[in-house]
């Protein structure tokens, strides 16, 4: 994976583009508490794409929207933020992968803090959701 310091989200795409992918999704890893806590949804037993999962916000960038319009509606749609600008951290990462439907794509994955409760109305495919704590145990630190 190449370094995205100082990368745009046009950068972002080109790239994809250049490794044959025109096709993209956006998430967030939406945390709190300085990042000790992340936001996990759950799908719904019944759901038609990974029934009873656990995942980020996420979803498909619809053709002609570009990777910030898309993840800004992702957000809205799955957890309910208000429109607005997102007041996202560095880029994460990025990772590619075959959509249910058989394309390639390549998600990619930014840093949303929040503060207090958050935005969390998750839509009709979630059944719940809810924040992870991050274990201050060390793999090596004895269980009690």
């Amino acid at each position: 994976m190449e370094s995205t310091e100082h990368t745009t989200f046009a950068d972002l795409a080109a790239r994809a583009r250049a490794h044959g992918i025109d096709r993209y999704s956006a998430g967030a890893i939406v945390h709190r508490d300085s990042g000790r806590e992340i936001l996990l949804l759950r799908r719904r037993d019944d759901d038609t794409s990974f029934p009873g999962a656990e995942s980020l916000p996420s979803g498909g960038v619809d053709p002609g929207e570009s990777i910030l319009d898309g993840l800004a509606r992702e957000v809205r749609e799955e957890i309910g933020r208000a429109p607005g600008p997102l007041p996202l951290e560095p880029f994460v990462t990025w990772f590619d992968h075959v959509s249910r439907h058989g394309y390639r794509k390549r998600q990619f994955t930014f840093a949303l803090p929040t503060t207090g409760r958050t935005w969390c109305s998750p839509k009709i495919t979630r059944t719940s959701a809810g924040f992870l704590r991050r274990s201050t145990r060390t793999p090596t630190s004895p269980r009690r």
